[in-house]
């Protein structure tokens, strides 16, 4: 017996809360949203400060090898 996927078991607790879960899935589906942008926003800082410190130790070394 195959278990079932993700998408099928999502599908079901849908059907079996009808419209009551209405209000709640649109709440959960915004947090998610929200939380996505936001991880997206903290991925670019991330790879923001990498860049720095990247060019940082770059040019420190330039520096070195110049002198």
């Amino acid at each position: 017996m195959a278990r079932p996927s993700l998408e099928e078991a999502i599908l079901r607790l849908r059907r079996r809360l009808g419209r009551r879960g209405t209000q709640s899935g649109l709440s959960l589906e915004a947090r998610l949203a929200s939380l996505e942008r936001e991880m997206a926003e903290v991925k670019a800082r991330i790879n923001g400060l990498i860049f720095v410190v990247l060019g940082a130790v770059i040019s420190e070394l330039l520096t070195r090898l110049l002198q």
